[in-house]
């Protein structure tokens, strides 16, 4: 088969792909293998190929949108098989390994992770993970410091920054976090009728809170500090008892740190608020679950800052970084930003284009109305008053009171 060229996979010519490739399945020729297509998204083309033993994972860089017909930069996909790598390694494993890139069929041959499971599943059925403040926080603490100019030399760092650009991504996430929420331009913001007058009132003539969404979206695009995933959301982490698995980098680029740790730390607040309404409302057995959740969210803000305030002081060696002034300040930015991009994340999740399963799975209206309305608070709460939070106590506090005032306001 001749690769010199760009063709779509399938499920056929998959098998004979992987034996060109890898030395994965020894001994085994293409027709002993099974294939059988896992995508689950609308622009890329993924495979689980098999010999009965073991599996690996074939991702292919779709060159076009597949409901449109729109084209797409496959460059994107370099820049997962680059970020995975590099994440691997700094991680100690939590990334998937890659066997194989191919520059001109843009494919990832990559480690198969069926034996974790997807974390935002996982929580929306209620299972509870002792270890994950821990391992999300070791993963976020040695992935992002270490490629800041703090530490990396200044030629290598810019070389990344030049190789990481993202233009065809990053103006998705500048569009659907950073501008529709709050400016509905594309008229692709969805939520019920009723809602109308409260998302008015509360994002599209805020003034005060899209003056503050402008400085987030100036920094999201304008900051270069470190090598961040861009779309670490709790679908990209997958989790058994025993360690987790970060992947679909795709939207990997050198920006803020804070949007990464607050984009874990808000798709943690989905399931909070949903199992606390639900305990309001419907007297729903989830006890164990709401307060794993409440550790998590507090847990996973406090872990992070302690080890990113250790592994600083571990690797930071510049003098002038090394001031205890200039460290107090830069770890303060990245905490604002990490609630700015919480809040940012949560409102463009509920009231946006990419929705969450916490919020579209809720069949009662009226009490999924009453979940983005409290998930709206929470977020503009986080945005507008970042500076002020110290610890991840603080934070939770905060949520729990606009859980209780919302819940109590709407009867």
């Amino acid at each position: 088969m001749d690769y010199k060229r760009y063709f779509n996979l399938n499920e056929e010519n998959a098998k004979q792909y992987v034996i060109d490739h890898t030395n994965f399945f020894e001994h085994e020729n293409a027709q002993k293998l099974k294939v059988k297509e896992v995508s689950d998204g609308n622009i890329n083309h993924v495979y689980k190929v098999s010999d009965g033993k073991k599996s690996l994972i074939l991702k292919q860089t779709g060159e076009t949108i597949r409901t449109s017909g729109n084209p797409l930069d496959q460059y994107r996909g370099h820049i997962e098989e680059r970020c995975l790598e590099i994440q691997r390694k700094l991680s100690g494993g939590q990334v998937p390994e890659v066997y194989d890139y191919n520059e001109t069929m843009h494919v990832i041959l990559m480690e198969d992770v069926s034996n974790f499971k997807n974390l935002r599943y996982e929580l929306q059925k209620k299972h509870i993970y002792p270890k994950f403040d821990e391992q999300i926080s070791n993963f976020m603490v040695n992935v992002l410091l270490p490629t800041t100019d703090l530490v990396l030399e200044s030629t290598t760092k810019k070389n990344l920054v030049k190789e990481f650009v993202n233009p065809g991504t990053c103006q998705i996430s500048e569009d659907l976090v950073l501008t529709e929420p709050y400016y509905d331009y594309n008229n692709r913001n969805t939520f019920d009728k009723r809602l109308t007058d409260f998302v008015t009132i509360n994002l599209y003539n805020n003034d005060v809170l899209k003056a503050n969404i402008g400085q987030l979206r100036n920094n999201f695009m304008n900051n270069a500090q470190a090598l961040i995933h861009g779309d670490l959301h709790s679908g990209s982490i997958f989790i058994n008892t025993d360690d987790i698995r970060v992947f679909d980098s795709e939207f990997a680029f050198y920006g803020p740190i804070g949007y990464d740790i607050g984009n874990v730390i808000g798709n943690l607040i989905f399931p909070y608020v949903v199992q606390k309404t639900f305990k309001a409302k419907f007297k729903e057995d989830n006890t164990e679950i709401i307060s794993w959740l409440h550790d998590a969210i507090k847990n996973v803000f406090d872990k992070t800052f302690t080890k990113l305030a250790n592994k600083y002081d571990q690797i930071v060696e510049f003098p002038f970084y090394r001031e205890r002034e200039f460290k107090n300040q830069y770890l303060r930015s990245i905490k604002n930003d990490t609630l700015g991009y919480a809040g940012t994340e949560i409102i463009r999740r509920t009231v946006g284009d990419s929705k969450v399963i916490e919020i579209t799975s809720i069949e009662n209206q009226e009490i999924k109305n009453l979940v983005m309305k409290i998930l709206i608070k929470i977020g503009i709460d986080l945005i507008l008053n970042r500076k002020e939070y110290n610890n991840g106590t603080e934070i939770i506090l905060d949520i729990d009171v606009i859980i209780a005032q919302i819940i109590k306001q709407e009867g």
